[in-house]
C-alpha cells in the first residue's frame, strides 16, 4: 500500500536519526528545504473555476479554512520541520496549493496515519493529503481525487553492476529487500513465480527488523536490491548518497495505482479538488512542487475523482 503505517512510520523516523545524527544543524546539508520558513513554497491565485466546483451545501469544518489532515510520517511527503513542530513535504505543499486555488486559508492537522479515516468520517477535517492510496475497499467509505502515482522504487548500491530493472526477467536470481506483508512483497513473488515459469532464476527475498538493518544489508552486499516506497528511497539516496535508482514498481502492477486527496464519501468536494488539481497540473504549478522535492517521477498527467483502484487481494 502507498501510506506509511504508524509503525513503519516510527521505525523510518529512528532510522534516519540512527544513521545520520539528523538535526537543525544538518539542513543545509540537504538537497530538501527541512526549514519551517519554507521560502519556496509555491502561492498561487483563487481559481475561480475551481470554487464554483464547490458544492453550495458543503460545509467546511472551519469557514473559510481547508482543514486537512496530514501524517508527518518522513520527508519528502511530510516531515517535522528543523523546529520540530512545523510540518512540511510535498504533501503541505500540494495542500497549500490546493486550499488557494479554492480561496480558502489552510489549516494542518498533524495525525497518525493509522487515525486518519475515523477522523475524516467523524467531520475532524475536510480531507486528507497524506499519500493515501485508491483501493476499492477505501471507496467504499471514502471520495478520492488523484495527486499523485503510487511507485515504489527500485534502488541499489551506487557501484552496483545492475543499470535497470523494469521487468521480472530484469530482477532474475536478484537479492531483494522487501517489508514482509507489504504491497512490494506481493508483487515481488509474482514476478518470481514468473521467472520460475519461464525457467529463469526466482528472486531471493530477504526480511529485516527495520529500515536501518536494511540499508546496512544493502552496504555490506548482502543483498542487491531494496525496495521500499519511492518517495522515502529519493530522500534516503539524497542524504546518504550511496544508493541510486534503477526502476519504479506501480504499486498496482501491472496496473497503473494512485494516490489521491480523500474526503468523505458523498460530501460533494472531491469534484472541486479534482478541478483544482487540473489546473495546478495545466499551469505548471503542480510539476514545480513535484520538482521541488525529488517527486517528478511521481507525476499524473490529470487528476481524477474515484478511479479504478487496488483489489482486494
Amino acid at each position: 500500500m502507498t501510506g506509511i503505517p504508524a509503525l513503519r512510520a516510527c521505525s523510518f523516523l529512528l532510522m534516519m536519526t540512527a544513521l545520520t545524527s539528523f538535526s537543525a544543524a544538518r539542513a543545509d546539508d540537504l538537497s530538501f528545504d527541512l526549514s519551517p520558513e519554507q521560502p519556496g513554497r509555491i502561492h498561487i491565485e483563487r481559481d475561480e473555476k475551481a470554487v464554483a466546483a464547490i458544492p453550495k451545501a458543503f460545509k467546511f469544518v472551519t469557514p473559510g479554512t481547508l482543514t486537512v489532515a496530514v501524517a508527518p510520517g518522513g520527508p519528502p511527503l511530510a516531515t517535522y520541520a528543523t523546529d520540530a513542530r512545523t510540518v512540511v513535504g510535498a504533501d503541505p505543499d500540494i495542500a497549500t496549493a490546493i486550499a488557494d486555488s479554492l480561496g480558502l486559508k489552510l489549516e494542518l492537522v498533524p495525525v497518525a496515519w493509522i487515525d486518519w479515516p475515523l477522523g475524516l468520517t467523524s467531520g475532524k477535517y475536510d480531507a486528507v493529503i497524506s499519500n493515501v492510496g485508491v483501493t476499492e475497499q477505501r471507496k467504499e467509505k471514502f471520495d478520492f481525487s488523484t495527486y499523485r502515482q503510487g511507485l515504489h522504487g527500485i534502488y541499489v548500491k551506487l557501484d552496483s553492476k545492475v543499470g535497470s530493472i523494469k521487468e521480472p526477467k530484469d530482477a532474475a536470481g536478484l537479492r531483494f529487500i522487501v517489508g514482509a506483508g507489504t504491497n512490494q512483497e506481493r508483487i515481488l513473488l509474482e514476478w518470481s513465480k514468473e521467472n520460475v515459469a519461464a525457467g529463469l532464476k526466482p528472486l531471493e527475498l530477504q526480511y529485516y527488523d527495520d529500515d536501518a538493518a536494511s540499508l546496512l544489508a544493502l552496504a555490506s552486499g548482502r543483498a542487491d536490491v531494496i525496495v521500499q516506497p519511492h518517495a522515502q528511497l529519493v530522500y534516503i539516496a539524497a542524504r546518504d548518497k550511496n544508493i541510486k535508482g534503477v526502476g519504479t514498481l506501480s504499486a498496482g502492477w501491472p496496473d497503473r495505482s494512485d494516490v489521491a486527496v480523500t474526503t468523505r464519501k458523498g460530501s460533494g468536494l472531491a469534484d472541486a479538488l479534482t478541478v483544482a488539481t487540473n489546473d495546478l497540473i495545466a499551469s505548471g504549478t503542480y510539476g514545480k512542487i513535484l520538482n521541488q522535492w525529488h517527486l517528478a517521477e511521481e507525476a499524473l498527467p490529470k487528476s481524477e475523482t474515484n478511479p479504478p483502484g487496488l483489489p482486494r487481494y
